[in-house]
C-alpha cells in the first residue's frame, strides 16, 4: 500500500474535522459546550505539526495542518465572538 495515500486520507479528515464544529457555533450562536482550552491545545499542536511539515519539508504535513490550523484559528474567534 502507498503510504502517500493513507497520509493523504488523513490529511483530509483532519483538515475538516472541526468544520462541522465551526458550523454548529455559527447556527447556534452558542459555543456553551465547546471548551476552549481543547481549541486552544488543538492550534497549538496544529501549529507545532505545521512547523515540523515545513523543518522536514512534507507537503502532506504543512497543507494538512495549515488549513487546520485556519479552521482552529477561526472556530477560537467565533468562540470569543459567541461567548456569554
Amino acid at each position: 500500500m502507498q503510504w502517500e495515500l493513507i497520509g493523504s486520507g488523513a490529511a483530509i479528515l483532519t483538515m475538516f474535522g472541526f468544520v462541522p464544529q465551526i458550523i454548529k457555533i455559527q447556527k447556534t450562536k452558542s459555543v456553551e459546550d465547546v471548551s476552549l482550552h481543547m481549541l486552544l491545545q488543538f492550534a497549538l499542536g496544529m501549529l507545532l505539526w505545521l512547523l515540523y511539515g515545513i523543518h522536514i519539508k512534507d507537503n502532506i504535513l504543512i497543507i494538512s495542518n495549515a488549513v487546520s490550523f485556519v479552521s482552529l484559528i477561526m472556530a477560537i474567534v467565533l468562540f470569543f465572538k459567541y461567548r456569554n
